[in-house]
């Protein structure tokens, strides 16, 4: 089976066939891959002023900036699934110049740490499953004059968003963002094996270990974890919140659960670590946050390390499901 993909000395819309094994290779060095492509000397200058989601937004075509560019507060900024498409028929792979292709994967590995940015084109590669249809996709909510500009990359199990007037990162734009992957196979084993969001879940586990027993048994509730229907799986609740509350904790396993937080984030770029975490401990939100971890059908391999659990509470919504391989949403305005 062919399948298409853009040459990347063809010019806009033109197209070549690839084979099925070619895909990932040839997406990876174009769209996500891990080398930086070179961006054209008459726009040097003005690169150096703008932030990466700005030289992108100015680089558009009249028609791009027609199908890619909404209203600030259009309904799907505050939409967020696992699987799903910001501008469905205008793809990373097709719509856009090879420059404009680096551009956006230039911001998209901005967003994310150093040390986690392979395996973050990783999975956006892996999750095309073979497949150029499954291409991601971009867009912008609002213009340079809205104070809340944003830049958005959508696509299989990745939705990340951005302030588009700053290379600062300011966390993750205020509405929900999505991270998942199935590494090896779609039921993945106990141990998430290849999974770059694992560590997050070990992580959690390694938190949950220091309650005490009584701790721990109010954390494992007996219900089923959050819905994951796009407008439920977000859901900011008041009430009916399960686990053990924040302000049950000592103040060590406060600030232990804040130390955890910061390091699950740690994939995502310092900034916006750090103006999330700002945000919490400012508001003191961990006070009002509930943690819950989740058994039976949702704990691969009965071994009681909890695949599935929530941080959550009137302000924030953090979910990590493991089963049969990894969702998370995240979803706090900063």
């Amino acid at each position: 089976m062919n399948l298409i993909l853009p040459s990347s000395d063809m010019p806009l819309l033109t197209r070549r066939d690839v084979s099925r094994r070619d895909v990932l290779r040839a997406f990876g060095a174009t769209a996500v891959g891990t080398a930086f492509g070179a961006f054209p000397k008459l726009q040097a200058a003005a690169a150096e002023k703008d932030s990466l989601p700005m030289q992108f937004y100015r680089s558009l075509t009249e028609e791009q900036h027609a199908k890619i560019c909404l209203p600030v507060n259009h309904p799907k900024r505050q939409f967020v699934s696992n699987w799903w498409y910001i501008c469905p028929e205008q793809r990373l792979n097709t719509f856009y110049t090879q420059d404009q292709q680096d551009l956006v994967r230039q911001i998209f590995e901005s967003l994310h740490s150093p040390e986690h940015r392979e395996k973050m084109n990783w999975q956006v590669q892996k999750d095309l499953m073979g497949n150029i249809k499954n291409t991601p996709s971009v867009g912008f909510f609002g213009t340079p004059a809205d104070r809340d500009f944003e830049f958005i990359y959508t696509g299989h199990h990745v939705t990340r968003r951005c302030h588009a007037n700053t290379d600062k990162g300011l966390g993750f734009g205020g509405a929900p963002i999505f991270y998942g992957n199935f590494a090896k196979a779609f039921r993945e084993s106990k141990d998430h094996e290849g999974n770059p969001f694992w560590y997050q879940g070990l992580l959690f586990n390694e938190f949950y270990g220091a309650l005490d027993g009584k701790q721990q048994e109010k954390a494992l509730v007996g219900r089923a974890p959050r819905d994951e229907k796009p407008a439920t799986v977000i859901e900011k609740r008041k009430t009916d919140l399960p686990g053990i509350c924040g302000a049950d904790l000592s103040k060590d396993q406060q600030a232990k659960l804040l130390d955890t937080m910061r390091r699950m984030l740690a994939c995502f770029r310092a900034d916006d670590v750090a103006a999330t975490m700002k945000t919490i401990e400012d508001n003191k939100l961990v006070e009002r946050l509930f943690i819950s971890c989740y058994g039976g059908a949702y704990d691969i391999g009965d071994d009681k390390v909890w695949d599935t659990w929530q941080i959550e509470g009137p302000e924030m919504v953090w979910y990590f499901r493991g089963v049969p391989h990894i969702h998370a949403y995240f979803h706090l305005a900063v």
